[in-house]
């Protein structure tokens, strides 16, 4: 266990690249205060014995694998990519996008099958080998560090193997995806068996209970007390919700936690139920 006045526990960030802006506002709602310079590689920060480590996501498994780092953020697919024997702590719902393969639209491949004896470029060879391995398609993998997409105009490759989000890259390159490899989002890690340190598990608990609030919005009405019945079947909160009398006997505060996918279609049936005065308000962080 690390001691109050011994070396920093070390936390690996993506410096660049689409998960760098979000897992920086993940710390900073998780109570991480830091100043970082422009170039800066490695801040302390304050008042914690944490030192964050800006470097490249896809170093970010190796990083945690070596013990240079006790903590990291990267995506699952470079996980996945890595092989390295590390612990997924959380997901943390940002940085969604899918590993997939794709063709030139003017392909006649239509199955994972077509893709027999087709040369793939991709920047994740390793998945990509044994995800077509695993079903008994033998293709010759090109890796690539970057310009995956352009591969078959160059003719460098018949098909590729690249993170899609919106697709709109691909489209523009003229591909179309045929199959999905694997789903992806940035996720927190560390070495797997890794000793107790009491800084990773502060960490930890602040950056889960961050994700867990930005799932959840904190929802307050007033109701009649014969609308009780139904509306906790609305919205049963953890347990039930809090109900709270008020100066009219015949009225009560119903205050509770309602998943946010689920807020726009709850809304309109707590209404229709009774409720009035209805408040939905962000959550900052929740412990489950």
């Amino acid at each position: 266990m690390t001691e109050p006045n011994g070396a920093p526990m070390r936390f690996a960030i993506p410096n660049k690249g689409r998960l760098e802006a979000p897992a920086a506002r993940l710390l900073q709602q998780a109570g991480f205060r830091y100043e970082r310079g422009e170039r800066s590689l490695a801040v302390p920060v304050l008042e914690r014995n944490i030192e964050l480590l800006f470097v490249r996501a896809d170093d970010i498994c190796e990083l945690v694998t070596d013990g240079v780092a006790d903590l990291g953020i990267t995506g699952l697919d470079l996980v996945a990519e890595s092989g390295a024997d590390i612990e997924v702590l959380a997901e943390l719902g940002f940085g969604h996008c899918r590993l997939a393969a794709a063709v030139p639209r003017a392909s006649s491949v239509k199955s994972i099958r077509d893709f027999e004896g087709l040369r793939v470029a991709t920047s994740h060879p390793h998945t990509t080998a044994g995800f077509f391995a695993d079903k008994g398609v033998t293709v010759r993998t090109i890796p690539l560090r970057g310009s995956v997409e352009v591969a078959p105009k160059l003719d460098i490759a018949d098909a590729v193997v690249d993170l899609i989000s919106s697709g709109s890259t691909m489209r523009l390159n003229g591909l179309r995806p045929v199959i999905d490899l694997i789903e992806s989002q940035a996720a927190l890690v560390r070495p797997r068996g890794a000793a107790e340190i009491t800084e990773v598990d502060q960490a930890v608990t602040m950056i889960t209970s961050v994700v867990a609030a930005r799932r959840k919005k904190y929802v307050l009405m007033n109701a009649p007390v014969n609308a009780v019945g139904e509306i906790r079947s609305l919205i049963p909160g953890f347990d039930a919700p809090s109900i709270v009398p008020l100066a009219d006997p015949t009225m009560v505060a119903i205050h509770s936690v309602v998943d946010t996918s689920a807020v726009w279609d709850v809304i309109p049936q707590l209404k229709a139920a009774g409720a009035s005065g209805i408040l939905v308000l962000p959550i900052e962080q929740l412990l489950l």
